[in-house]
């Protein structure tokens, strides 16, 4: 897919590479000579220019592109003005990032595809794993269910997954298992990283290193961080 993405701040430079590194087409645009340098390596294209000024703005191939993402953050009045000018442009597919519930209420009603809230959805997903343990990651699909990534409690180290009952004891679902294993950095340095189990076993043993990732209810979790104590 061909993206542009207009900001390219810290959010944006960041989507912008990681885009890139995904195999698609991005195409980035900023009025900052420094983030147009600190990035026009790592992207296809990247254009300096005020995207609030509508002939500037028309001067990106904006027909061309399959979702424009405006990823203006500290400037209030010009990610509003850009996306606007955007839509003027009749580009079909606009994400946009708001920084405060402000400033989303004013992008619910230009009627765009999706509006971003990196800030205030990586306050909550912190919060979630601070209240359920500062060793578990989660990922919130509403306000009760969550995706949750974890180290194997150690009341099932040396126990089956088999023997391991997430589903019937903690109305859990067992999603996924990663394990560490031995690579080596650009540098040639040893070092250790996760990759997922493509079959988990059930005659398989669970390792105090395992990581397990679940799907169920706020209270199933604290249901087995209560019982397990997990670290």
């Amino acid at each position: 897919m061909r993206y542009l993405i207009i900001g390219l701040g810290i959010y944006g430079s960041n989507l912008a590479r990681d885009l890139t590194d995904m195999g698609h087409e991005v195409i980035g645009a900023d009025n900052k000579k420094s983030n147009v340098d600190a990035i026009k390596d790592y992207i296809s294209t990247v254009y300096l220019l005020d995207a609030t000024d509508e002939a500037e703005l028309s001067l990106l191939p904006i027909k061309n592109v399959d979702l424009a993402i405006v990823a203006i953050g500290e400037n209030f009045g010009a990610s509003i003005r850009t996306v606007a000018l955007l839509k003027k442009l009749n580009v079909k597919h606009i994400y946009a990032r708001a920084v405060d519930t402000l400033h989303e209420s004013i992008l619910e009603g230009l009627d765009i595809d999706r509006i971003l809230t990196p800030e205030q959805r990586a306050a909550r997903d912190l919060t979630s794993e601070m209240g359920l343990g500062s060793k578990v990651q989660t990922l919130a699909l509403d306000s009760d269910h969550y995706v949750l990534k974890f180290r194997a409690p150690e009341a099932f180290v040396g126990l089956k997954y088999a023997d391991v009952d997430l589903n019937g004891s903690y109305h859990l679902t067992l999603v996924a298992v990663a394990r560490p294993v031995k690579s080596k950095n650009l540098l040639g340095i040893d070092r250790r990283e996760y990759r997922a189990i493509d079959a988990i076993d059930p005659d398989d043993k669970i390792t105090a290193d395992d990581l397990l990732v679940c799907y169920g209810t706020k209270k199933a979790y604290f249901s087995l961080f209560e019982t397990t104590s997990p670290i």
